[in-house]
């Protein structure tokens, strides 16, 4: 994709444009704090960002998995300035059909982006998915040591 590429390294990850995203753009995740959305970036199975040729990350993805069959795609964004190029369908293209987990059962909840989704093969679940509702926000939870 001209001007920006995709990198699934940990390391790379900008961490403070994800949380600047999470507690003010997105409606999913302003109910985390700081540690918490460290904690589960830490613990994510897979992370891609989307970065501009100067370096900047502009997009965001993490799975979690069992890295065998079964993956969760989740805190998928592309920064506002960098809509409408198809970096959306990029990033999940990354994340799935160009990772580790291309064979994989892939799982995630939207609310607004059901045609990005739709481009990279989600569609809405048959009659053997079933689904307990989350109850009110997670409270951060102590890390074990």
């Amino acid at each position: 994709m001209d001007g920006y590429h995709f990198d699934d390294s940990p390391a790379r990850i900008d961490r403070d444009v994800v949380w600047r995203f999470m507690t003010e753009q997105a409606y999913w995740g302003r109910w985390r704090d700081r540690a918490v959305l460290d904690r589960q970036i830490d613990a994510s199975w897979r992370t891609v960002g989307c970065y501009d040729d100067a370096g900047a990350m502009v997009g965001f993805a993490r799975a979690i998995s069992d890295g065998v069959s079964l993956a969760y795609l989740a805190d998928v964004f592309v920064l506002p300035e960098h809509r409408g190029r198809g970096l959306g369908v990029a990033l999940v293209k990354a994340m799935i059909d160009d990772g580790p987990g291309a064979h994989f059962r892939w799982m995630l909840h939207t609310g607004d982006a059901h045609g990005v989704y739709a481009k990279a093969g989600f569609r809405a679940p048959d009659v053997t998915m079933m689904e307990r509702p989350g109850r009110a926000p997670a409270q951060a939870v102590p890390a074990h040591s």
